[in-house]
């Protein structure tokens, strides 16, 4: 009788729980996306909190892009596992691609209570209520069928759906264009855990950057798998992703606008003119190489050769000479020879990329290449070739920072310095930060500075 009482009491008290705590790991779609949840559930009267000790619920959203990813998050929920027992009706959450692609072994191995794939986000608030109800049968995987939602959808984009800004500066946002992937490059799981490509109406998406430049936002980010390939159709009348950015540039010259990520088959002469027509389209391109083998470059499905990705960089170049260009890079993919390696380090030293995102090659269940190449490159030898590609780049970081010095460029003030409380930070339309004194400046001032120092990662400067 009394443990019937207990557990009516708990449920009760479980039945009003209202203090959600989202965390997010991995890439800007996926701090989107997460503003897409706060959004749902503040309209469902769940209270958004600042820390995981005020939560009743912790949500965590994340990629499963890296294997690196993965086990992070595993270290996380079994970290607040202690949390837990010391309030027994705390529930975890896990939502985005990793959702998607463990599944209900995320509640049967890591103990989770509710789980959601990025198609799922609307039902958020009914997954938590679920979850509650069934509480009591948390041992039993088949009552927690409720509360799992990983189906992919075909339509979803979200647009009604305006997100609140979360862990923000108030200078910068991001805008969702598009969903899903249908490049099946060999190594990525981003096809099979976020489904298929589809495209935003524009209308939604300049209305979105309208409200945020109302807001006080200078300078946006346009998020897709693939930017290249936005399409929307409506009434005969045809939007690419050329004439998109345009629109979003004409909300107001004072918008900032970027974009991430481009696919090197796709990029588009038009797009090219179009950024170099507009001063508030940032001049800094995203475009990710992997590999400087055509070999590897084959196997990993990119649909491009080191010929054709060097012509799409000579055209940016010809259209816009002080545009800033980085990339993706991937060390020890299945059968990556040290020639194959050195042909990557030789198309980095070409191209002069200002900065990168490198990694060594991670299998992940369920690709074309976890399911027909052997991942043969030793761990080591992994390491080995991805400590030389980090040091060419970081002495082409340097090098591309040093012609900054004795130059001037408009910067967007974005905030305080993290080392130096009497300096500010921002970036130039080349997505570089430069530090320099405070002065009479306020966050979201555009200001002019001149270079006067740099480091690889840094340029200091002094306002003009």
């Amino acid at each position: 009788m009394i443990i019937v009482v207990f557990f009516i009491i708990l449920q009760k008290f479980w039945m009003k729980m209202k203090n959600v705590y989202i965390e997010t790991y991995g890439c800007q779609m996926n701090q989107a996306d997460s503003g897409i949840v706060a959004k749902v559930l503040k309209e469902n009267n769940f209270n958004l909190v600042s820390t995981d000790k005020q939560a009743d619920v912790i949500l965590i959203n994340t990629c499963a892009v890296r294997d690196n990813a993965e086990k992070r998050i595993h270290n996380r929920v079994h970290d607040l596992q202690s949390l837990k027992k010391k309030k027994p009706y705390l529930q975890i959450g896990i939502l985005g691609c990793m959702a998607e692609r463990l599944k209900e072994s995320l509640v049967k191995e890591d103990k989770v209570d509710i789980v959601a794939g990025p198609d799922s986000y609307r039902k958020i608030a009914e997954l938590i209520d679920n979850a509650t109800k069934q509480y009591k049968q948390k041992h039993d995987l088949k009552h927690f069928e409720q509360s799992i939602d990983v189906e992919l959808s075909k339509e979803e984009t979200y647009e009604d759906i305006i997100p609140i800004e979360l862990n923000t500066d108030g200078i910068s946002a991001f805008i969702s264009i598009m969903r899903g992937c249908e490049n099946f490059c060999s190594y990525c799981v981003v096809p099979y855990t976020r489904g298929r490509e589809r495209s935003r109406s524009y209308q939604s998406i300049v209305e979105q950057a309208e409200n945020l430049f109302l807001q006080g936002y200078k300078d946006i980010t346009l998020l897709g798998q693939n930017v290249n390939s936005y399409i929307y159709e409506e009434n005969g009348e045809k939007i690419n992703f050329a004439k998109l950015i345009e629109k979003v540039a004409q909300v107001n010259p004072l918008l900032r606008v970027r974009f991430a990520t481009s696919h090197p088959k796709d990029i588009s002469e038009e797009l090219i003119d179009t950024i170099a027509k507009y001063d508030n389209i940032c001049k800094y391109i995203h475009l990710p190489v992997q590999s400087g083998s055509n070999r590897m470059l084959e196997k990993m499905n990119r649909k491009y050769t080191v010929e054709d990705y060097k012509q799409k960089i000579e055209m940016i170049r010809k259209k816009i000479p002080d545009c800033a260009l980085s990339t993706d890079v991937i060390a020890g993919f299945c059968s990556e020879t040290i020639e194959d390696h050195r042909a990557t380090m030789d198309i980095m030293s070409w191209v002069g990329y200002d900065s990168a995102y490198m990694f060594k090659y991670s299998e992940r269940p369920g690709t074309l290449a976890a399911k027909k190449f052997d991942d043969d490159v030793s761990e080591e030898e992994k390491i080995r070739r991805l400590n030389e590609i980090i040091d060419l780049q970081r002495e082409l970081s340097l090098q591309s920072n040093r012609k900054d010095i004795g130059k001037t460029f408009e910067v967007l003030v974005e905030g305080m310095s993290k080392r130096d409380e009497n300096k500010y930070f921002g970036r130039t339309s080349q997505n570089k930060v430069v530090i320099f004194d405070k002065q009479n400046t306020r966050k979201g001032d555009y200001i002019k500075v001149k270079i006067d120092d740099c480091t690889s990662a840094t340029l200091f400067g002094s306002i003009c």
